[in-house]
């Protein structure tokens, strides 16, 4: 990641991250992220464990999202921070999809590549991510890549945690290895949001054309 994408990574984790629940369109999420300067997770990635290490891939931003095991076949959009300094959110539509977050390395680059999706749409019903709480260890993700190449990742640990507790150190921390975290929001469901989020941890297991 370059100097100028780690800084904005960094501030954007830092500020409240908007995480993909879509009930009314301005569901706030999860909490703080390591502060600038901060290199290393304090806490271990629960994504280290499980999965083989395979050679990083080259920079290639990600075009679709498929999760076979919960159903998932989506193209992927670009997201950046919105006015406010919070990371954007995929739009409330009939047609929602996932969002890659353009701060993060792309799938199969060396840390943790971040991709955000609605559980629910407003009045549109059910989202992209609606089923993500049922992914478990050893479920299959693949990202294909604007490249043509597809990054095959295998899900190491699968998170539901309070907002108030979201574990940012976990999340954005630097890893040594080609990393993937899927969010969304779940949990009980209150007027204004959800009360949770629910974060897929993977490890990058293939790349290939």
């Amino acid at each position: 990641m370059t100097s100028l994408s780690r800084r904005a990574f960094v501030t954007a984790a830092t500020a409240t991250l908007l995480a993909g629940c879509g009930g009314n369109g301005t569901t706030p999420a999860a909490n703080s992220a390591p502060q600038q300067g901060s290199s290393t997770p304090s806490g271990k990635p629960s994504a280290q464990t499980g999965a083989k290490k395979v050679h990083a891939l080259a920079r290639s931003v990600p075009v679709t999202l498929r999760v076979p095991a919960i159903g998932v076949d989506t193209p992927v959009m670009k997201l950046g921070l919105a006015s406010d300094g919070t990371v954007q959110v995929p739009p409330i539509a009939a047609h929602d999809r996932a969002g890659w977050y353009r701060h993060s390395p792309t799938p199969g680059q060396t840390g943790p590549s971040v991709i955000l999706g609605h559980v629910t749409v407003g009045a549109y019903g059910d989202g992209v991510f609606r089923h993500l709480a049922r992914l478990r260890k050893g479920d299959r993700i693949e990202a294909g890549l604007e490249n043509g190449t597809t990054a095959t990742f295998t899900v190491t640990a699968v998170r539901t945690v309070a907002k108030a507790d979201f574990p940012s150190d976990e999340v954005y921390g630097n890893v040594d290895r080609p990393e993937l975290r899927l969010i969304t929001c779940g949990g009980t469901r209150t007027g204004t949001g959800y009360l949770d989020n629910v974060i897929v941890f993977a490890a990058l297991t293939a790349g290939s054309p």
